[in-house]
């Protein structure tokens, strides 16, 4: 997921163009907004962590860019080329580096698993809407 300060800052595009260029295929793609409930929704797991009230608010603030990507070891793959959170920390050439602002605003969402890839992927998208192995 590209989240709102990527997109407002104009990122959209070189993102998916570095996720293309790593070998990931985009089989699932859209832009929307969360509703501050959606928000809550998401990110439940966090609920219980001091930063989730902003969290909350931050990813309901504009509109984010929603995909499911198909690699192999896609999830492992991808939290590579996502980098640290901390983008100061970030290796040199992920996107966190490339175009993060803080730890709190860092451009991109990634799953942690491939069964939080799952849930996450039915949170945004219906099985319609994914192009799986074409």
């Amino acid at each position: 997921m590209i989240k709102p300060d990527a997109v407002k800052n104009g990122y959209v595009g070189a993102i998916l163009n570095k996720i293309n260029v790593s070998g990931f295929k985009i089989v699932s793609l859209k832009m929307t907004q969360f509703s501050k409930r959606d928000a809550e929704l998401f990110y439940s797991i966090h609920k219980n962590r001091p930063f989730f009230n902003d969290l909350v608010v931050f990813m309901s603030s504009g509109p984010i860019v929603a995909a499911v990507l198909e690699k192999e070891n896609a999830v492992a793959d991808f939290r590579t080329l996502l980098g640290s959170t901390n983008p100061e920390e970030a290796a040199e050439g992920t996107i966190r580096k490339l175009y993060a602002n803080s730890v709190g605003e860092n451009a991109v969402h990634g799953s942690d698993s491939d069964e939080n890839s799952a849930i996450e992927t039915q949170f945004h998208f219906s099985e319609r809407e994914i192009f799986s192995g074409i």
